[in-house]
């Protein structure tokens, strides 16, 4: 069972975006829907109610301008003089009355009347009528016949006390079935509008998250290692996803792959020392156990210096793309001119350190950073006859770099061989001790931080290791 095209499993609809979108979007067209047909129904009743007392009107000043006073002061309206035919015509649903109207506010109904009216009278409530005013009411007429009423007040003339009412009325149904036929019209179209309006919403809702279910198959795929990456196009919304996605899928497979290719290379490199040892362990039991000692010694240390390497791989690879990143370059460089003052001082090496003034800052970690500095000053320091010099500057380019160079007075290395000295395990001198690693691992490190190692020539004579590494931007001067 599928909801929508996705699994009746995984569907709930608190949890269903689908159901959301529609029942607001329902909600919403229903409740516009509902008052736009209250608003309609209300103007069309409003119109049509106009329209009636205007036409009333029209009546009752037909009626008042037929209205004629004899002798005595006495209402006459010829009622053969009126154009309707209606005022003839019993309970036809128009008439016309004359009431008395007392000094002291009673008054005498139905003095004069249309035929209309035949045996009844109007009967409407006292009401305070200025003269000419004209007053609306509904009242119930003949036959229980819903009327709308117009009345007016006028007096004789000469007779200073002599006040009459005209009333006109005529019968509602009519009106009221026509309002009630256009609400039924009206309701049963805003009815089918919600429908369709509904409907509308509906397709809207399924092909705007179609592109969700491409997701998923996509992931899908995936997942079951049909393929490595979300394929497909995608709307402009969701492209930046996939794209983020995308981005996060190479990211874990090139550290996979790159956590494959360490194992792989750790265990090639500690197999020569292992090798070594078991050589050692299967000579005759003859060999001098300080020659012994000292081979397990050499080849122990190497083994550690490989699995310290790969070590720092790992750590500046889980750590390079951390955000606020930041080392103080002096105090590093300061740390290890000491050390290494101490290490080599039976040789006489004198290390010089030129640092700007302003202080400069490495964006990545600092045991990093001692780890790449420590190996080209222990190489340095091996190597010079009786100097070495550390200098630093900004790089103002794109991105900002700072550039760590160190140099020797030794007998430097050819161009030549300049790329041989940064492969790893290549040891340009085995007069010298080392594993041939120090100078592979600057470089390796390095770019993890998407900087470089130049070796170059120095003007001291000997070898310029150039370092080049990501600077924080706070390090600039001000």
């Amino acid at each position: 069972m599928s909801w929508g095209g996705f699994p009746a499993a995984a569907w709930h609809w608190s949890r269903s975006l689908r159901f959301r979108l529609l029942v607001v979007t329902v909600v919403g067209v229903a409740v516009a829907v509902v008052l736009a047909g209250l608003v309609l129904s209300g103007l069309f009743r409003e119109h049509v109610q106009r329209q009636f007392e205007a036409t009333l009107l029209q009546q009752l000043d037909q009626v008042t301008a037929r209205l004629e006073f004899d002798g005595q002061g006495q209402p006459v309206v010829a009622a053969q003089a009126l154009s309707d035919p209606r005022w003839l015509k019993p309970y036809s649903g128009l008439y016309w009355q004359v009431d008395a109207m007392a000094p002291d506010g009673r008054s005498r109904v139905g003095v004069l009347r249309s035929r209309s009216l035949w045996d009844t009278s109007l009967v409407l409530q006292a009401d305070a009528l200025t003269d000419g005013a004209v007053h609306v009411h509904e009242v119930v007429g003949p036959q229980g016949a819903p009327l709308l009423v117009l009345e007016r007040t006028v007096r004789a003339e000469g007779v200073d006390a002599a006040r009459w009412r005209l009333i006109v009325a005529a019968d509602l149904q009519a009106t009221q079935a026509a309002t009630a036929q256009f609400t039924r019209v009206l309701g049963l179209s805003l009815l089918v509008l919600l429908a369709l309006l509904a409907a509308a919403a509906w397709a809207q809702v399924a092909v705007g998250l179609k592109p969700l279910q491409a997701l998923q198959r996509g992931l899908q795929d995936v997942q079951q290692a049909r393929t490595t990456q979300l394929q497909g196009a995608f709307p402009a919304e969701v492209q930046p996803l996939v794209n983020d996605f995308n981005a996060v899928l190479t990211r874990n497979a090139e550290v996979v792959e790159r956590a494959r290719t360490q194992a792989g290379n750790l265990a090639h490199a500690l197999k020569t020392p292992l090798s070594v040892l078991e050589n050692a362990a299967r000579a005759p039991a003859a060999t001098d156990g300080a020659v012994m000692a000292a081979l397990v010694h050499e080849q122990v240390q190497m083994a550690q210096r490989h699995i310290d390497w790969h070590l720092a791989r790992s750590r500046v690879a889980a750590s390079v793309h951390l955000p606020g990143q930041r080392t103080a370059l002096e105090p590093v460089v300061a740390g290890l001119v000491r050390v290494m003052n101490k290490v080599h001082a039976g040789r006489g090496v004198d290390i010089t350190v030129g640092l700007p003034e302003a202080p400069l800052f490495f964006a990545g970690e600092a045991q990093d950073l001692q780890e790449m500095l420590g190996n080209l000053l222990d190489n340095a320091c091996k190597w010079a006859r009786s100097s070495v010099r550390v200098q630093a500057h900004i790089d103002g380019g794109q991105p900002l770099q700072m550039v760590v160079s160190v140099e020797d007075d030794g007998p430097g290395i050819g161009t030549a061989q300049r790329a041989l000295a940064l492969e790893r395990g290549v040891r340009l001198d085995e007069t010298v001790p080392g594993t041939g690693l120090g100078l592979a691992i600057v470089q390796e490190l390095a770019a993890l931080y998407a900087g470089r190692l130049d070796l170059q020539s120095s003007e001291l004579g000997g070898l310029r290791a150039a370092l080049s590494l990501p600077a924080a931007r706070q390090a600039l001067p001000q």
